[in-house]
């Protein structure tokens, strides 16, 4: 009996134990939840009067817009009309009333911040002392704005082509500038540098050794982006992306819209349309690369030389869109959706600013002389863009793919198809 009631009392002395134990852990959670008292609202020098004062947006951009309209575009790497039409037609869309707390940040100063964020690379913390907005401010209308400018202009910007007229105009294009018929566009992917997301493990870890996203895109003759797609992850290959893209399933299927084959220029043979891409991807009759393995003749040197020629376009595409926005060129602090919704608005952009100032940064880009030797643009003198790894595995070519190769090999070594300066090219 004394035994029975001695283990009661030690039981009931366990449960109070624990109880207290439950007690003290609950209220050390709520004193570690009180917040410490504000010291201000808002920062003094973050107010609306000190931004009026002394901010870029109202005062550096405004003696730059009026004084020096150069300095306004290297500032945001657009002119003023373009900033003000980009305004006029985002600005509803990011519009924000006012609250009896505080007004609504205007949409010019919401555009400023995230151009010059683009443009500049300039983490949050940076444009927080430029702008005199909150970073944490910044951080939430930053991916606001960039959506909005993809909102409104994708579909005039990014657009695909999907008719046989329009895909034969680039062809023709193609076959202008670059001197390769039948070519629709050129395929390349480069890696988007970002901070490890967590609870990723190495899905975003890349053959280069940092964490990135990849952009694999279409481009046309004019440097000017047909087609991306930016859900690839670090860890993968640009084949492995186009493989489990809807570029490659529309072209197998034949729904993308190509003109019929038809024969190329001084020829009588119909020969397929087709893109430009390397060596990471499956040689197929609406893909072509150049040969790859050693010992190569003369003729086989000069085909690869004409379609090296018609995909420097991509790379050049590449370069002018990370000089132009140079947070491309950083490592971005963001979440990989974020990273991916910016890119896309910074293709947008691009786009844009071809199509409205084609003449703009063409400095940048790759030129010839007039014996055709290549001058390289100023992009490839500085940073950018780490190459996608090349990963050759199931992307076997086919037979028919081979034959129409061979078949260019020809027609670019016949008196039809030959340019007067390729064999000069391949002696060099």
């Amino acid at each position: 009996m004394e035994q029975d009631l001695l283990l009661l009392h030690t039981s009931l002395q366990g449960q109070q134990a624990l109880l207290d134990a439950q007690v003290a852990l609950f209220c050390f959670r709520i004193k570690r939840k009180q917040r410490r008292p504000r010291t201000w609202w808002v920062r003094p020098w973050l107010t609306q009067e000190r931004r009026l004062m002394f901010g870029h947006y109202d005062r550096l951009m405004q003696e730059l817009r009026m004084e020096d309209q150069q300095s306004f575009f290297n500032f945001l790497r657009m002119p003023p009309e373009m900033f003000d039409e980009i305004l006029n037609r985002v600005g509803p869309r990011i519009q924000r009333r006012d609250t009896r707390l505080r007004k609504a940040l205007e949409p010019g100063l919401k555009l400023a911040v995230t151009i010059r964020h683009l443009s500049s690379g300039d983490k949050y913390p940076t444009l927080q002392y430029d702008f005199r907005v909150a970073r944490n401010t910044i951080s939430m209308f930053v991916p606001e704005v960039c959506q909005a400018i993809v909102d409104e202009y994708k579909v005039e910007a990014i657009s695909c082509p999907t008719t046989q007229r329009e895909w034969r105009d680039i062809a023709e294009e193609f076959q202008r500038k670059w001197n390769v018929p039948h070519a629709c566009g050129a395929l390349d992917g480069k890696h988007i540098a970002i901070r490890c997301p967590s609870n990723t493990g190495s899905l975003f870890h890349n053959y280069k050794g940092f964490f990135s996203v990849v952009l694999l895109a279409l481009v046309d003759a004019d440097y000017k982006f047909l087609w991306i797609d930016i859900g690839g992850c670090g860890s993968m290959s640009d084949a492995q992306i186009y493989n489990n893209s809807e570029l490659k399933e529309c072209l197998e299927e034949e729904t993308i819209g190509f003109p019929d084959p038809d024969p190329m220029p001084n020829d009588d043979k119909n020969v397929p349309y087709f893109i430009l891409g390397d060596d990471a991807f499956g040689l197929r009759t609406y893909l072509m690369k150049p040969y790859s393995q050693r010992g190569l003749t003369d003729e086989q040197l000069i085909t690869n030389y004409r379609i090296s020629r018609g995909r420097r376009v991509v790379e050049n595409a590449f370069g002018i869109l990370a000089q132009r926005w140079q947070l491309l060129l950083t490592t971005m602090m963001q979440q990989p959706n974020v990273v991916r919704n910016i890119v896309e608005c910074c293709v947008c952009l691009h786009n844009v600013m071809r199509l409205r100032y084609p003449t703009q940064q063409n400095a940048q880009l790759d030129m010839e002389n007039d014996q055709h030797d290549l001058i390289p643009g100023l992009w490839r003198a500085t940073a950018n863009m780490y190459e996608v790894n090349m990963v050759i595995g199931p992307n076997r070519d086919t037979v028919a793919a081979k034959k129409q190769r061979e078949y260019l090999r020809l027609y670019f070594n016949s008196q039809a198809g030959s340019v007067p300066w390729q064999n000069r090219m391949i002696s060099a």
